[in-house]
């Protein structure tokens, strides 16, 4: 009689790496299928922003800022819809996360070495200062302390792109986030309008502006706008510092991140759910180790520098499509009101600084 035992194991075997490779392609086509109507939603946000960002009363603004409030605006037209829901969260999270590591293309430790170590110093003290300054005056204005973080992290390091950045330690509501880059958005334009006003009130030469400018307002864009109004040397300088400011966007993350979990059970429990460290932030230190490195095309570092903007975009007007417009009215005017104390101290701070010491 034949033995079938061993024919039957050699015909299950391949048959066996048949269907779990087949489940694993179904698997992949059901979630493609179920995220892509909200990603392709949010992209054409994206566009839309892009282009409005073009018209003259709107290229001071933020594509991101446009991009969120179009979302919050569908959001309001036509609701939450379930078809999309499963994209937009995909957008704000997983392409938010993609988009900051790809930031780290555009930062080099070559230019933090060119402010010298006193304008590291700076730096340094500024974000750290105009954050805890933040936080406790936030205990004072009774401002929740998620919001309060996030708008912290907005004023001392990089705007809206931080606020996204830090909300994945602090777990706030899309509400929180919102209101948190409006403040932002709107308080570094006042600051790029206002900065180029001044330097001639606090007697500041072209690179010590540019400083200023970069430590102190919060876009990257703001700063580009308000530094080389002061010409070149000052507009470089602002731009080196800013990028600068940006950098340490990672280490800020891995502090909050590391301090949350002694913050009560609440938090503790859900330290042991996540890192403390989120992996993007890795990703972002490795990202600027391999833009000090290795010398990139200009044309790719460009298409990086759109793809990037491009995915900020995207995951805020995600972000702005899953706020509810009537809970973020609820939050009142004091979070307002602590971003704009914020934004005055981290101007005062960083001009102290450099009066004294650069």
């Amino acid at each position: 009689m034949l033995d079938t035992r061993h024919t039957n194991g050699l015909a299950k075997g391949p048959v066996s790496r048949w269907a779990v490779k087949s489940s694993t392609v179904k698997s992949w086509i059901v979630r493609t299928t179920a995220i892509a109507p909200g990603v392709i939603v949010a992209s054409l946000i994206g566009i839309l922003a892009g282009w409005l960002r073009n018209l003259p009363l709107l290229s001071v603004v933020s594509p991101m800022m446009l991009a969120m409030l179009i979302g919050m605006t569908l959001n309001k037209v036509v609701g939450d819809q379930i078809r999309t829901r499963d994209g937009i969260i995909f957008s704000q999270r997983r392409l938010l996360r993609i988009a900051i590591v790809l930031l780290g293309f555009q930062l080099t430790f070559a230019q933090i070495a060119s402010l010298g170590p006193t304008g590291v110093v700076i730096l340094a003290a500024a974000l750290s200062s105009t954050f805890v300054f933040t936080v406790h005056a936030a205990r004072f204005l009774r401002v929740d302390e998620g919001l309060a973080k996030l708008i912290a992290a907005g004023t001392s390091v990089c705007g809206a792109s931080a606020v996204v950045a830090a909300n994945t330690v602090v777990s706030g509501k899309e509400e929180d986030v919102t209101y948190a880059v409006a403040c932002v958005t709107i308080f570094g334009t006042a600051a790029m309008f206002l900065f180029p006003l001044l330097p001639e009130l606090f007697h500041l030469d072209a690179r010590e502006f540019g400083l200023w400018t970069g430590s102190s307002i919060h876009e990257v864009a703001q700063v580009v706008a308000a530094s080389f109004q002061h010409g070149q040397i000052a507009g470089e300088m602002g731009t080196i510092a800013k990028l600068s400011r940006v950098m340490m966007l990672a280490p800020l993350v891995l502090a909050m991140g590391l301090l949350s979990r002694g913050d009560g059970q609440e938090e503790a429990d859900a330290s042991r759910r996540k890192p403390a460290a989120p992996w993007f932030v890795f990703g972002f230190i490795t990202t600027t180790c391999i833009n000090s490195m290795v010398a990139i095309p200009v044309e790719l570092k460009s298409n990086l520098v759109w793809l990037t903007t491009f995915l900020l975009t995207v995951a805020l007007a995600a972000m702005g499509m899953h706020t509810d417009l009537s809970k973020l009215l609820s939050r009142g005017f004091r979070p307002a009101f602590l971003g704009a104390l914020a934004s005055v101290f981290i101007g005062l701070f960083s001009l102290a600084g450099i009066k004294l010491l650069y």
